[in-house]
This record gives C-alpha cells, structure tokens and sequence, in this order.
C-alpha cells in the first residue's frame, strides 16, 4: 500500500464516524407536565335545591291573597303559609343568598385570582371555612353583600307586605256570616300545621334549573346591584363565604359536607321557632275562620317575614300602634247615671 494512501485511513475512519453521529435520530425530550387545571366556579346541586326549596316557599306563600270566600279557601291558604321548617328555611335562606353572591362579576373574578395556584386556594378556602367573615376581605364583596341583601330583603318585604293584607282581611271579612262560623275539628287543624312545618321543603324543578344557571354567573336572578358597607348580617356572611368557596371551586359535591357546617345560624333559625311557637299558640285558642285568617297574616307570614327582613339586615317594619291620649279616653269613658233620688214619705 503507498504511503500516502494509508495515511488517508484514519482521516477517512473519523470523517465516516462524524457521519454517522449526525445521521442518528436526536435524544428524546420529554416535556414538562401540564399545571394543574383551575376548578370551575362550582356550587353543589344540593346546595341549589335548598335555594330553590326557599324560593319555592316564598312563591307560594306571597302568592296567598287576602280575598277569601269560604272556610276551605282558609284553610288551604293556611297550609301553604305554614308549610316551612324552621330550621331549614334558615338554611335555604343562606344557600340562596349564595347564589345571589355569586351574581358579582367582580366578588368571583376577586376570589379566582386564589383559584389558581393550588396551594393558595386550599390557604383560602380553609380560611373561609374557619371563619366566615374571612370572605369580606375579598375584592367586590361589598357589590356582593348588596346584591344578597336586595335578594333576601326583597323576598323578607313582599312576604310581611302580603301578610299585613291578609292580616287586614280578618277584620275585613267579619261582614260575611261564613267567617264567623267556627273552623270543624279545630285540633285536626291545629295538628295539620304541626305535621307541615315538620316536612321537608321541595324546590320547583323550573326554579331549580334558573339557580342552577345563576350559581354560575348567568344573570338571570334581575336583582338591582347596590353595594353595602359592612357590617353585615351573619346570614348575609355565610352566604358570601360560601360564594366564595363556590368561586374557588371548593364547594362542589366532594366539599359540600364541609359546606354544610356553614349553613347553621342560630338567631334567625331562633327568630322562626318562636314564629312557628306564635302560630301554634293562636290556632289553638282561635275559633271562628276569621281568627285563622289572623293567625296566618300576623304569624305565618309577618313574624315570618320580619325574621327574613332581620337575615338581610334591613330595619325592621314599624306598626304604628294607637295610644290613647287624655281627650279620647274621655271621649269613652262612661259616666255612670246617677239613681233616682228617692222620694221622701209623705207625713
């Protein structure tokens, strides 16, 4: 072999190694994971059902008009005002002004700033759970607060407003012989408002789907938005933390039992057992029907909503009361006669 030649070898070896080096496929990389995906703003269908369960007895109660023609018209409207627990609309109440909270674009869009890194939102979310009022630290809870309180005090007015007309009606209907009459089976009666306030309230399937809709954002609830300064009611605060722990993504099924021990408020839930008490008592000493149309308007549907109108944290309606004064208690009063002097005998 010529020199020259076999000197060529070990240049040509390495530029056929270089050759193959560039011809092999390149080292796999493997990406980096995805980051965790934010939860959706998310409020358990339970907790929906409770909202549409108030709704449905408000409805249905505000609906009660004050003409009444017979006994059985009595009657059945009784039924319907008395047809709450107390315990559980106190609950529902809550879960509805959640719902309305969650109506503010600018309360959800504050607490999604902590939905996004997991870590923070467990932080917050077990902040709210650990106290409530935690949720009014948070950007637009007071349009939030508003917006609950326009809801519930909304409902709370209508209700005593409807119940003072029904109210009104015992007296108006002392005309027609019918309301004088005495209600049949009195203790059946009184038993029956017992049995309606112990069973379970049901929400409407149509009111259900629109609450549903509006724990989302939707804006389908027509409440006027007007912000409140705090301080505010403990209805009013439990509904905005549970918005919030909804906007957050932590109050969906898998958290709603932790919820649930939001839901207890204990001076409203006080305020409708005593309206509940009030009731009972009147029905058990009313006679006529015209009494059991008082009973309703002032107890069934007044005192109840005055709680509601305390939940929102509204004032409290004023009823004039008549206190007599000196001129018209002389007016009534009755002057005794004086007895005949007596004739003398006659000597």
């Amino acid at each position: 072999m010529p020199l020259r030649f076999s000197r060529l070898l070990p240049a040509l070896a390495f530029a056929a190694a270089l050759a193959a080096c560039s011809a092999a496929p390149p080292p796999v990389v493997t990406p980096p994971p995805p980051p965790p995906a934010v939860p959706a703003v998310s409020l358990s269908p339970r907790l929906v059902e409770m909202a549409s369960a108030y709704r449905a007895y408000v409805t249905r109660t505000t609906a009660i008009a004050p003409d009444f023609a017979d006994g059985d018209g009595v009657a059945r409207s009784l039924q319907v005002g008395s047809a709450y627990e107390p315990g559980q609309l106190t609950k529902d109440a809550i879960a509805y002004a959640a719902v309305a909270a969650l109506q503010d674009r600018t309360f959800v869009e504050g607490v999604r700033v902590y939905a996004k890194d997991p870590q923070q939102r467990q932080q917050i979310a077990y902040e709210i759970l650990k106290d409530p009022a935690y949720a009014i630290g948070i950007p637009g809870s007071a349009s939030a607060a508003g917006l609950v309180i326009a809801a519930l005090g909304g409902d709370a007015q209508r209700l005593y407003d409807e119940g003072k007309a029904v109210k009104q009606a015992a007296y108006d209907i002392q005309k027609q012989p019918w309301s004088k009459a005495d209600v049949a089976s009195r203790d059946v009666r009184l038993a029956g408002a017992k049995s309606n306030s112990a069973a379970a309230m049901m929400g409407d399937a149509a009111e259900t789907a629109r609450l549903q809709q509006a724990s989302t954002g939707a804006p389908v609830l027509g409440i006027t938005p007007a912000a409140a300064a705090p301080p505010y009611t403990p209805t009013v605060v439990r509904g905005l933390a549970i918005a919030a722990l909804a906007a957050l993504g932590q109050a969906g099924d898998a958290n709603v039992d932790q919820v649930m021990g939001l839901m207890a408020e204990p001076n409203t839930g006080m305020c409708m057992n005593m309206s509940k008490l009030n009731l009972y008592q009147c029905l058990a000493v009313a006679r006529p029907h015209y009494e059991d149309v008082f009973c309703l308007g002032q107890h069934a549907m007044m005192d109840t909503g005055r709680c509601l109108i305390k939940a929102a944290g509204l004032p409290e309606p004023y009823e004039a009361r008549f206190v007599p004064d000196a001129s018209s208690v002389a007016k009534k009063m009755v002057v005794p006669k004086k007895p005949p002097a007596k004739k003398g005998k006659k000597k």
